[in-house]
């Protein structure tokens, strides 16, 4: 079965003090959500508002770009060629 999103209710964070050397493992109630396009990560602010980061891969990137009209004006597929 090949993989196209991951989705995920919480995540686990693990980081390493700078000034001791000590490692903390935190598990947090943040939404994430990925693909080849981007990463999700939905949860609330300190008001309990709704809150989400999106950062787009370079694949994704190039996907919006193209959409805007703002992408090279190539056909990266090689399958829309005009007929002669």
């Amino acid at each position: 079965m090949e993989l196209h999103e991951i989705h995920a209710a919480t995540v686990t964070v693990e980081v390493i003090d700078e000034k001791t050397g000590e490692a903390f493992r935190r598990e947090l109630p943040i939404d994430y959500y990925e693909t080849a396009n981007l990463l999700r990560l939905k949860g609330e602010d300190l008001n309990g508002n709704p809150s989400e980061l999106v950062f787009l891969s370079g694949t994704g990137m190039d996907r919006l770009k193209g959409l805007m009209g703002k992408g090279p004006n190539e056909d990266p597929c090689g399958s829309h060629r005009k007929n002669p």
